[in-house]
């Protein structure tokens, strides 16, 4: 996995974090608006982030196979296997 790709799993994984953690906050807290607008904030980031993962590499998600002609969802590396190169 060269660098640009770690960067961009990153924060894959750094915004889903925030956005798992303020929606259990919001369960509780429903009318915080601080809260709704730290998880529009993070979600909307969240989903820039798969989308050029996604775009750049494989899917992370089964949701992000968008390939006619291939499933690339078993055919591409998992973000946590090393590449040959």
């Amino acid at each position: 996995m060269d660098a640009e790709q770690s960067k961009l799993l990153k924060s894959v994984r750094m915004h889903g974090f925030a956005v798992v953690e303020a929606q259990l906050f919001l369960d509780s807290h429903p009318t915080c608006k601080e809260a709704l607008e730290y998880f529009k904030k993070h979600q909307n980031e969240y989903q820039n982030a798969v989308a050029e993962y996604e775009a750049k590499y494989a899917p992370i998600t089964v949701s992000g196979v968008n390939n006619d002609e291939e499933w690339t969802w078993a055919t591409k590396p998992w973000p946590w296997e090393r590449s040959e190169n």
